[in-house]
Parts: C-alpha cells; structure tokens; sequence
C-alpha cells in the first residue's frame, strides 16, 4: 500500500474516532439538562426555594463543581425515605445513571453540547407551582428582628360564597425566610367573628426562651392580641372544631388531590383560621402569605381528611423529656385503630431540631404488619410529604403506630444546645412528635369518627 493510501486511511479512522468521541462525549444540552427539568428545576429557578436557577446552561455552568460535590453525597435533590418501603410519585432521588452522568459531565469540564440536542424547555407556571383558580391573601404582618414569637392566629375570609370543593393547596410565604410554617383551619362564619386580628397563647418562658413548667395548659386558654386585649377560649372555639387542612413548611409540595379524583369541601362563606410560625431572622420584615386553590367543575364522590396528632404524653414533662447528651432519646409513639375503611395517600414526619428518624407502620385485622414509611435521617431544613403511587387500602380496625427517635447530642449539626433539657413545645427549640397523613374517605364519612386513640392536638 502507498504512503498517500496508508495516510488517508489513518486520516479516515482518526475522523471515525474524533467523531465516536464527540458522539459519547457527555453535554448539558444533550444528558445534563433533561435530568435538571425531570429532578431539580422545581426548586432551582427564580423565585423558587433554591438560591439558584438551574434552567440555563449558562445559570449552571458557575455551579457545576457543587452540583456533582451534592448528587454524589446524594444530599441533593433531597429525599429521606428508606426505599425498601413504599413508592412514592415524588421521588426525586437520582438513579445512579443519573448521578455518574452530572460527575461525568464536571469531569470533562462541563462542556455546554448544541443547542439542537437539548430538550424544549419546561413551561413552568409563573410565581405559583399549581395555576390557582381562586388566590386567597393574608394581611401584611411585621415580623420583627428578633425575639420570640408564639404561634399566632389569623381569622380571614375564604372568599367562597357556595359550596366549594377544593382539588389542590398551595401556600407560598410572602417571605419565607421567617416563616417557619403556615397551616389553617376552616372555620363556620360567626356573628362575632374578628377579621385580620392576629392572637396567640400567652405563653410564660425563662431567660432562654423556654416555657416555664407551670404555663397555662388544658382546654381554655387565654389569648391576647397585639393591643394586650385578653381572648379566653378552647381551641375548638378559635378553629370551629374542623380538622387541619394544609401545611407549608420548607421544603414540602403542594398538597395535590386531583390525582385521587378527591377534594376537600369549604362551605359557602366559611372562614379561614391560619396559624402563622414565625421565626425573627435579625432583620424587621413584612410577610404576605398567600394561598391558592384550583377548584373541582363537579362535586366529588370521595374527600381527603388530614389527620396531625402526636402521643398524649407530649405535654408531660415526665414522659416527654429529652435529656441533655442524649443521642437516640426514643418518643413515646402515636397509636391510631382505623373505625372506617380508608384509602391513604400522603405521609408527612414531623419533629424539630432534635428530630432523628421516624416510622410509619400499619397492622391488619389479620395480624399482619407492614411498615409503611421510614424515614431514617430526618433533616429538619427538609421536611418532605410523602405521596404514595398508588393509594394504600387500609380496612377498618387496623391499628396506626408511628414510633421516632432524637438527637439531643453534640453530634447533631442542628442541635442548638446540647447541655439543654428539652420538652415537647410549639417552638423550633422545643420539640414535637407529628406523623401527618392524609386519607380519602366516601364524601359523607364523619372526620371525627375515622380514627380513635391517646392523641394531643397535632401542630408543625
């Protein structure tokens, strides 16, 4: 063979191999950016959660080094259920395809790709994450630099002037950096009813913010307001008797039925208690918080009901009393029997700073059990809902347990003082014990007749 043969075969495989190379290389455009829409720009984009957006190349590329450092320490995106439990709709962990593909790309340098091997870009809705029918807004509240305040309450009008069923709830803080949850009640309009007045519990505390043994507890309390003006009443007087319907608390999705082909009914003229937790960051702010519904085009045959109890020993300082050091304290647990045939759809763990791990577990009239969730790191910072695929069918008499576990050690990262004794509270400080979860019941079962047990008013 000649040396001119010889050179353009050599040229020809070297070609075939450049472009071989090229094909396999690993882009943004082409294997990066689907996994960002698929996985992370819920949360990464501008006025989202997450301090960044990830929707552009150009917006990621700064980032690129931290993003491989959080998916390869699997701490992004977040998600704490064990997963030899239950499958849930939004499971937003990366396979370990995914994963090698973003370490990958930041090992080559995160090469950007063509543009024509990228995917049309998501359409994601502006300011809201479901695209509210109706939008309900709170008052403007100033939240001040610093302090400590108590949950407080804020009666509004629902605006719904019939019957209403409601298909989704999506609560946005106004600013969420002080707000550490928002929930609320619907409540039967009354004559007396005060609008846009804020109240909370009086609660006495020591020098470090801690609720003196001796404070006001039992079923009527007193309340006052911003003025000093003093309000005595039960909690089934401020929030109507109604159950607790949505939550906000970083990190959690809308709460979504429409999947089910359930909602929840808000009455004609009905009103709304909110319960607003507000945590000063060092700097006076003003929070707007907002709620939005969609709402069903036909009355539904089933309802959801969201139950949030904790274990009755949650306000005994005996039984609920985490020693200083202690770094596997276990919770007295939540025991449930089921009086109705239901259908669970959503879980949600609930503790604070000290918060370990958590699990959900069901026993059948049969004898039979089965854990229903484990959550066994529990990241305060991330306090996810659980949405299971497919609803579980729990038949009547089966027994709900939720056992937990807490970190009151200097090995916890969150702990804020480890030499502290801590007892159940409202406070971020102090602690809870809340498995949250949600059920869909036929349209006219009783909320107050599906369950039974040793339970204490649920919170967040």
């Amino acid at each position: 063979m000649s040396v001119m043969k010889l050179l353009s075969a050599g040229l020809i495989v070297a070609a075939a191999a450049a472009a071989a190379s090229t094909s396999s290389q690993v882009t943004f455009d082409k294997d990066v950016l689907p996994i960002m829409q698929q996985k992370c720009q819920n949360c990464h984009r501008t006025g989202e959660v997450a301090p960044m957006s990830f929707l552009t190349y150009e917006s990621t590329r700064p980032w690129a080094k931290a993003v491989k450092t959080a998916v390869a320490s699997r701490k992004m995106p977040p998600w704490f259920a064990d997963p030899r439990y239950g499958h849930f709709k939004n499971d937003m962990s990366l396979t370990q395809s995914q994963i090698d593909t973003i370490v990958k790309w930041v090992d080559a340098g995160a090469p950007e790709g063509k543009a024509k091997d990228a995917p049309p870009p998501v359409k994601w809705p502006e300011g809201w994450t479901i695209k509210p029918d109706v939008v309900v807004s709170m008052p403007p509240y100033q939240v001040p630099a610093k302090g400590v305040l108590e949950w407080t309450y804020i009666t509004i009008p629902s605006g719904f002037t019939k019957d209403t069923w409601i298909t989704s709830i999506e609560i946005r803080p106004g600013d969420p950096s002080v707000v550490h949850h928002v929930v609320f009640y619907i409540k039967p309009h009354t004559p007396d009813t005060v609008y846009n007045r804020p109240i909370w519990y009086d609660t006495p505390r020591d020098d470090k913010g801690v609720a003196l043994k001796d404070a006001p507890r039992g079923t009527k309390r007193q309340l006052v307001d911003a003025d000093g003006n003093i309000v005595t009443m039960t909690n089934t007087e401020l929030t109507g008797g109604g159950t607790l319907e949505a939550l906000y608390v970083p990190g959690i999705p809308p709460m979504d039925f429409r999947i089910h082909n359930a909602a929840k009914l808000v009455p004609a003229g009905a009103d709304l208690v909110v319960q607003m937790h507000y945590t000063p960051n060092g700097k006076a702010v003003t929070d707007v918080t907002k709620f939005g519904f969609t709402v069903a085009k036909e009355e539904p045959q089933r309802k959801v009901v969201t139950f949030v109890q904790q274990p009755a020993e949650i306000g005994d300082r005996e039984k609920f009393h985490i020693p200083p050091g202690d770094g596997n304290w276990a919770s007295p647990p939540l025991d449930l029997t089921f009086l109705e045939d239901v259908e669970m759809t959503w879980f949600m763990p609930h503790m604070h700073l000290r918060g370990k791990d958590m699990t959900y577990t069901l026993t059948y009239p049969t004898g039979e059990s089965q854990i229903i969730l484990n959550v066994p790191h529990y990241n305060f910072e991330w306090q996810l809902g659980y949405d299971l695929e497919k609803p579980l069918m729990v038949p009547k008499g089966s027994k709900f347990h939720a056992d937990a576990h807490y970190d009151n050690s200097s090995n916890n990262p969150f702990n804020p003082d480890p030499t502290q004794d801590v007892y159940g509270g409202e406070q971020t400080f102090e602690e809870m014990m809340v498995p949250w979860f949600n059920v869909i019941v036929p349209r006219d079962v009783d909320p107050k007749k599906i369950v039974k047990g040793k339970i204490s008013r649920g919170g967040a």
